[in-house]
């Protein structure tokens, strides 16, 4: 956990459209491509709320969001949610913010009585650190799709059992 004065929101603001660009650019993982989407999720849910299917987890220190969570439950499944996004500053990385976010996702799911978090990634080299971090906290590999996203860089999805 992180060892100064946090906060955790659940509420989406227009605001947080720029900020989650912010975050994930600082990343230096994610095409402009992929910066879109994740500020798609936040205009979902702006126009629909609850109803979009997506809910976020804000984590803030004196007032800026430092980082984030996109949760969802999978369509068609009885108690499988998806954690489409989870994303630190990188001026905020190796803090334990992720690690915390992960954690109150995780409870936030577990109260909506979830019963499998399911995260894909890629297996580009760029990203065995964020495989790792799954990994450490429970996650076990159950599906690798081969040149999913282009040639070389195949999909990895994790699932825990909560």
């Amino acid at each position: 956990m992180p060892y100064f004065p946090q906060t955790y929101r659940r509420t989406v603001r227009s605001s947080d459209r720029e900020r989650i660009r912010e975050i994930v650019a600082s990343t230096g993982f994610f095409s402009p491509e992929e910066l879109n989407i994740a500020i798609e999720l936040v205009d979902e849910h702006l126009q629909k709320g609850v109803a979009s299917g997506y809910s976020f987890l804000f984590a803030e220190q004196s007032d800026t969001v430092v980082g984030y969570a996109c949760y969802g439950p999978i369509p068609g499944t009885a108690a499988s949610y998806d954690l489409y996004w989870i994303a630190v500053h990188a001026d905020f990385q190796r803090q334990g913010w992720g690690k915390d976010i992960l954690a109150q996702t995780e409870a936030l799911i577990a109260a909506q009585k979830g019963q499998n978090i399911y995260i894909d990634t890629s297996s580009r080299s760029q990203y065995e650190p964020t495989r790792k971090f799954y990994r450490d906290y429970g996650y076990r590999q159950c599906a690798f799709f081969e040149d999913f996203y282009a040639p070389g860089d195949s999909k990895v999805v994790y699932v825990k059992n909560m």
